[in-house]
């Protein structure tokens, strides 16, 4: 409830700040490029609709309610993805964890509630692509390259895939819930049985699905652009937030004289993977940016050109401190053994992962949508709203159980993990 507060403080304050034109000089030299590179992303006759829509307070809000929604509903999903790998790996150490996993889920419903509103309602302020007449022939303001994709990119769709999405989630993370619960209450193997057989079905699901969704909520606000790497590039920025998710409230849980079994070496383990995944999203990232880069094709270099030095620098900082705080300071901070077993290092690194990784999802969104019109304090002032709202239905569901599955046949292989 706190950081409720304190998020509605600051959303107040971000609102006041625009309202009354606080850094508005910065703003307006800024935009003098906007025009320039949204015609270089070709968006041809439907580049005057980059101008019309909310005014800037709403239009802010509006994107930033998706910005923080898609990133929270992400990482919600991946507690059951992770809990999903375990089970068909037949993995015993993540026993201890588990529940935090099964908890992360709370928020898949509220989440896809959120996203379905916000489409309907803001649409129009953050995909360019839903604008009137831009894929009609003859109309004003006819895009022919976006009329091009209107097989995939139509309202009924859209919305149906994105209903397939989240109910695919909803359900399975509901499903694997209710089999644990069973098996804590009843006893037996089958439960856990029944749990690898829905787990291996889920996952082959989950990889097509968030790649699509990743093209559908993220990659389709520049509806010009394209990346093949993009699905994965989500992906595992989602991942290793999750990780650090779950890594971070152990921790917490622990500390608090909570999960007494929880060890070293379990936070060894969870650590290893905060640090490998680091490091692979950094692999997709530059394998992206480099092949870009390289070909130096305009219709693909605009991507960067928006988010590096475009609107006179104005994400050309978030830009570096995206590459510092997602791959620098976790492969540094995370690299000898003791750091993974040290629970202020990995606390550390826990916040400024899913901080990090906030802010990526930051600059995946706003160059497209507010070109030189974003700031920080509106946005922060959302994230934080959304947070207390995510802890309050993750710890919810956390005091709903037992923190420790009993009845796990791998629960005591868990007890006695070493690495």
């Amino acid at each position: 409830m706190t950081i409720i507060v304190a998020g509605v403080v600051i959303l107040i304050l971000g609102i006041l700040a625009q309202v009354m034109g606080w850094g508005a000089e910065e703003h307006a030299a800024a935009g003098e490029t906007a025009g320039h590179l949204g015609a270089s992303a070709g968006h041809g006759a439907g580049a005057s609709l980059e101008h019309e829509g909310s005014s800037t307070v709403v239009k802010r809000i509006i994107v930033s309610l998706w910005h923080s929604n898609v990133f929270f509903l992400g990482v919600s999903t991946i507690g059951t993805v992770f809990m999903a790998i375990n089970y068909v790996a037949y993995a015993g150490w993540s026993v201890m964890v588990k529940r935090i996993s099964e908890a992360l889920s709370a928020w898949i419903i509220p989440g896809a509630v959120i996203m379905l509103v916000v489409f309907l309602v803001g649409r129009h302020d953050i995909f360019h692509w839903t604008h009137e007449g831009i894929m009609e022939k003859g109309n004003p303001n006819y895009d022919a390259i976006i009329a091009g994709k209107s097989g995939f990119l139509n309202l009924p769709f859209y919305l149906i895939r994105t209903i397939v999405y989240l109910a695919i989630w909803a359900f399975f993370s509901y499903k694997l819930r209710q089999l644990s619960l069973a098996e804590d209450q009843l006893g037996g193997t089958v439960w856990f049985h029944k749990s690898i057989n829905a787990s291996a079905l889920f996952l082959v699901l989950y990889a097509v699905t968030s790649s699509m969704s990743a093209w559908d909520w993220v990659m389709s606000v520049d509806t010009h652009w394209f990346s093949t790497m993009f699905g994965w590039y989500v992906f595992a920025s989602w991942w290793v937030s999750g990780i650090a998710a779950i890594a971070l409230t152990a921790i917490f849980l622990k500390q608090a004289g909570y999960l007494r079994a929880l060890t070293s070496n379990h936070l060894h383990d969870l650590g290893k993977l905060m640090f490998g995944f680091s490091i692979f999203w950094t692999y997709v990232w530059f394998a992206q940016f480099m092949l870009i880069w390289y070909a130096n094709l305009p219709e693909e270099a605009v991507y960067y050109n928006q988010r590096l030095g475009g609107f006179e620098g104005h994400y050309t900082g978030i830009f570096y401190f995206n590459l510092l705080i997602n791959f620098v300071f976790p492969f540094l901070g995370l690299m000898t053994r003791d750091a993974k077993r040290q629970m202020i290092i990995m606390k550390i690194v826990c916040i400024a992962i899913l901080a990090g990784h906030w802010s990526d999802f930051y600059l995946m969104f706003m160059p497209a949508t507010l070109k030189a019109e974003s700031g920080f304090l509106i946005e922060i002032g959302i994230a934080a709203i959304f947070l207390g709202a995510f802890l309050i239905l993750f710890t919810r569901r956390l005091a709903s159980a037992s923190l420790v599955p009993v009845n796990h046949p791998f629960l005591d292989e868990s007890i006695h993990h070493t690495t």
